[in-house]
């Protein structure tokens, strides 16, 4: 593993050409710069071009884009079982949520139809039958058995084909999508990444490997690793909204917040471009998503009027081209970050769902972030009863979490509910109820990998045991907390701040300095009261 900076720092990215027809928004795409894939099949030559375009697309997650132009090939040649292939993998997002019941069912039609007309070569066939693993007997399988089963027949695939290096790298993008996000050894990510590195010494301007290291690593343990990968993806495809977003996940993850900023501003202004050309008046989600991260990245610099900047943008945007997950999380992230991080208690009671028009119903995550800094908010203001209101709606969104088995979510659900139910406890004054509640939510987070949608969670839940035992009065056991919170989230502001404060109280004033100090270079141009409290215990006139 060790290998894998190095093989990166010695490549030399070329950004290929991708040439093909028009797709749905009508525009040349003859000089885009997707990176070079080339993938062939047997179809119409008139098409080859046309389909490697589409396969990089799929790279990079346009999956839009790329269903598109498979459906244009099946119209160019109607023999071509491959495009439809390339419909059913368009349908499927293995990093995001599990496909809905309308995806699913179109997915297995796009499965049958390649079936139906036949690969014309044995390797066509089995990329066919492994995706149809995927979307077989889905409507009594689970998605994690189907993810599996698409997984373990990549496996044959790429072994099979030892030459192919799309099945390798398709092979490695499975292995990502099955990991457990409680497996702590992340024994699939290392297996994906020796995978693509291998992959990469043959291609390296191919976008889905710089791609998927990044995803792979997107952990605080690995993130070291995936650095060059970040820095490359974003030469590789400099057309495409999301890989100029996607180094911003390990920008966040090494505390390189100038770095997430600039790369979250050219990925907003890439997401407006396209959508200007395919869904004119409407918004792109990838816009969506890069703002959450930009907005994320700005509060951890203090830097709180571009937050606001960001948060007012949202409230403008209704229309989107697509309605999806991460356009949920964003809505609801960006401000609920916002006031929680700055300690706007009276701003985070308030919030509600926005904007209205949004299908609130089929995102009952995103929904419950809503209600969880109403009841944060509420219960920091002494009002047990609102912050009672909103647990109440919380435990409603848990519990159809539950029944649909997203057992993921509603993992997470739990988590912000706990915390809810703690800090609402300790504004009743049940301290030791409080304190356990909180002490299992950040246990419970702990053991969980963050979501590829969020830079992270909206309050680290041991960032917020070590303020409740801050208010407390146990400044050594909140500045362990804070500590042990920072290893995972590192740098983030008010973990820094609440490191520095407890370590004050505690009497250990030298790492009391530490933190302060690194908080004062960190936000540099913040007006926030933490910071100045950090300026005047630095120059010695800050009190205990």
């Amino acid at each position: 593993m060790k290998s894998l900076p190095a093989l990166f720092l010695l490549s030399v990215v070329y950004v290929g050409q991708a040439a093909g027809q028009a797709t749905h928004d009508h525009a040349d795409h003859t000089h885009e710069k997707l990176g070079k894939v080339n993938f062939p099949v047997s179809c119409a030559g008139s098409v080859q071009s046309q389909f490697s375009r589409s396969v990089a697309l799929l790279h990079s997650f346009q999956y839009e884009e790329a269903e598109q132009g498979f459906r244009q090939i099946a119209q160019a040649d109607p023999s071509c079982a491959m495009a439809y292939w390339g419909i059913a993998m368009s349908t499927y997002h293995p990093l995001w949520v599990p496909p809905s019941k309308e995806e699913l069912a179109k997915g297995a039609a796009a499965v049958e139809k390649a079936r139906a007309i036949g690969g014309r070569t044995e390797r066509e066939k089995a990329y066919i039958e492994a995706i149809g693993a995927f979307y077989r007997d889905h409507d009594t399988l689970d998605h994690r058995a189907r993810a599996l089963a698409y997984e373990a027949a990549m496996e044959r695939l790429q072994a099979t084909f030892k030459d192919d290096s799309e099945a390798a790298i398709f092979y490695a993008l499975a292995l990502n999508s099955t990991a457990l996000p409680t497996d702590k050894t992340f024994a699939n990510q290392k297996k994906a990444v020796a995978i693509l590195n291998t992959v990469f010494a043959r291609q390296p301007d191919h976008p889905g490997i710089a791609h998927y290291i990044i995803h792979n690593f997107d952990t605080p343990q690995l993130a070291e690793l995936a650095l060059p990968a970040a820095r490359s993806y974003s030469k590789i495809a400099p057309d495409s909204a999301h890989a100029l977003h996607m180094p911003s996940h390990i920008f966040t993850r090494l505390a390189l917040w100038n770095d997430s900023i600039q790369s979250n501003l050219a990925s907003r202004a890439a997401a407006r471009r396209y959508a200007a050309r395919a869904f004119p008046g409407r918004v792109h989600w990838e816009e969506l998503h890069a703002m959450d991260y930009l907005a994320y990245a700005y509060l951890q610099l203090g830097r709180d009027s571009d937050a606001e900047a960001v948060a007012a943008e949202l409230q403008k945007m209704e229309k989107l081209g697509l309605e999806n997950f991460a356009a949920a999380y964003a809505f609801a992230a960006i401000p609920a970050r916002f006031a929680l991080e700055r300690r706007d208690w009276k701003e985070a009671a308030k919030l509600s769902p926005q904007p209205s028009s949004f299908p609130w119903d089929k995102f009952g995550f995103a929904e419950a972030v809503f209600h969880y800094a109403n009841a944060l908010g509420a219960a920091r203001l002494h009002d047990p009863a609102q912050a009672h209101r909103a647990i109440e709606r919380m435990r409603e969104l848990h519990r159809k979490l539950v029944d649909s088995r997203d057992g993921y979510w509603s993992a997470q659900t739990e988590v912000l509910l706990k915390t809810a139910l703690a800090w609402t406890a300790l504004s009743e004054g049940k301290k030791d109820e409080a304190l356990n509640l909180m002490q299992s939510a950040a246990d419970m987070e702990d053991a969980t990998e963050k979501h590829p949608v969020t830079p992270g969670a909206i309050q680290p839940a041991r960032e917020l045991l070590g303020e409740m035992l801050l208010q407390l009065q146990r400044p050594a056991e909140a500045l362990a907390a804070f500590e042990k919170s920072l290893a995972n989230n590192r740098d983030r502001f008010n973990g820094i701040y609440g490191a520095a404060r407890a370590a004050r109280l505690a009497g250990n004033d030298a790492k009391a300095k530490q933190y302060y100090a690194k908080l004062s270079s960190q936000a540099q141009a913040a007006s926030r009261p933490e910071v100045r409290e950090a300026r005047e215990f630095l120059n010695g006139r800050a009190g205990r």
